[in-house]
């Protein structure tokens, strides 16, 4: 091992690394928060000057992450945010965590990993680690940030002067059994050195460091874990409409089936897929394998199946609707959640957003309640949340469940509710 990853390594030892984390939000606040608390200089770097503000004044902008926690970090000095990037030339070591949304057109979108990468590149120097945690198609660590780290260093040489690495962000938002500090952490290196490095880094705050052999294994180990969880999905979405057309409760089934105590994992139907992974990291897997001149059917088909249920739910509302004698125009639809997923406030991807335009679109009167979102203003919608929850029921023709949040008290909602369309069978589990 050279000289410079034995210096790197021994500030790692000795808790005297100065970390910065590029981007403060689901992933980088959690991952700098765990360094700091591991002894750890950090220093967070996001372009939100009022996430930074925040940061810095102790107050958290997450649902997992309490001020109380921020407090200790930031006023003895081990965690503070910055909008200046120029703070990259006196950290040992930095960790991208921005976001990889995908385009209109489903394209990958990794326009924030290159700004980082060239912000990394105008001050990489000897002893640097640089560890990739954003989502993304594989390839992209040796193919997009290494040659942008050479351009502006070519006397430096990757596993020798700095090290590079991916290490996929496995974030659960909403989640308290598993967080950063306990979730096994995959790390791939483009060199032995680079993963030596990166694993002493990430050891030293979280339990669990699995080494792979490359940084292509590490991202595709991201896009198998949520590939996996939109194909079974996508799976059981298909068994709730093969179930409807045959005049079956797919819940019962669903139920049954997952007292099968081997080969059988449980997933449940729903409105459709939400948050900032699933509905999305597939998809740049199947990009990926369009450029090798392969279909990846599985996730196109799973895709198909999911991106379709909002329309089915609607359906659901409009006969309904027409089984007493009304039209979905003119008729008062207040859906219960907005939010992704429950007991969250990121409305990124929700369905919700899909089965609001739809019901706009046939001359719904919309309303909402979300405990977590009390303004919507997403993808052109501007809406806020009813303050008063049991006139909203009461009032409204249809009650859409989108998102079962479990602020909710369900057995209020089926007593003053005049109609339900339950898309995640929160009646059904609560009669």
């Amino acid at each position: 091992m050279n000289k410079y990853a034995e210096q790197v390594l021994t500030k790692i030892k000795d808790r005297n690394a100065t970390i910065a984390v590029i981007g403060l939000g689901y992933v980088g606040l959690p991952l700098a928060i765990v360094f700091a608390e591991a002894g750890h200089r950090v220093i967070g770097i996001d372009l939100d000057v009022r996430k930074v503000e925040q940061l810095n004044n102790c107050a958290s902008y997450i649902e997992d992450i309490a001020s109380d926690r921020l407090r200790p970090l930031v006023t003895e000095g081990r965690l503070r945010a910055t909008t200046d990037s120029a703070v990259l030339q006196h950290c040992d070591a930095v960790s991208i965590c921005v976001p990889t949304p995908l385009r209109k057109t489903g394209d990958p979108d990794i326009s924030y990993i290159v700004n980082a990468a060239d912000e990394i590149a105008r001050y990489v120097h000897s002893g640097m680690l640089i560890v990739l945690e954003s989502t993304t198609y594989p390839g992209t660590t040796t193919e997009v940030i290494l040659p942008k780290l050479k351009e502006n260093s070519a006397k430096l040489e990757v596993g020798q002067d700095f090290f590079l690495c991916f290490s996929p962000e496995r974030v659960d938002p909403g989640r308290t059994d598993w967080t950063t500090i306990n979730t096994p952490k995959v790390m791939g290196g483009v060199t032995p050195d680079c993963l030596a490095v990166g694993r002493a880094l990430y050891q030293s705050a979280i339990k669990q460091v699995v080494p792979v052999s490359s940084t292509e294994a590490a991202e595709m180990v991201k896009l198998l874990e949520n590939t996996f969880r939109a194909v079974n999905i996508g799976l059981v979405n298909e068994v709730l409409l093969m179930c409807d057309k045959l005049g079956l409760d797919a819940w019962e089934v669903i139920e049954a089936a997952a007292t099968k105590p081997f080969g059988f994992m449980k997933f449940t139907p729903g409105p459709g897929l939400g948050g900032h992974c699933i509905p999305i990291d597939p998809l740049y897997l199947s990009w990926k394998l369009r450029t090798l001149n392969y279909t990846a059917r599985f996730i196109e088909l799973a895709s198909e199946v999911n991106t379709a249920m909002p329309h089915y739910w609607v359906q659901k509302v409009q006969d309904c609707l027409n089984d007493v004698g009304k039209a979905v125009k003119g008729s008062r639809i207040l859906v219960l959640g907005v939010a992704y997923k429950k007991d969250v406030s990121d409305v990124r991807e929700s369905p919700a957003i899909d089965i609001i335009h739809l019901l706009q679109a046939k001359g719904a009167l919309i309303s909402y309640h979300d405990p977590y979102v009390p303004e919507l203003h997403y993808e052109g919608l501007d809406l806020r949340s009813v303050k008063n929850l049991a006139s909203a029921l009461q009032v409204a023709d249809c009650t859409l469940i989108v998102t079962n949040h479990t602020h909710y008290d369900w057995r209020q909602v089926q007593d003053d509710a005049r109609m339900i369309v339950d898309t995640r069978h929160v009646i059904g589990e609560n009669d």
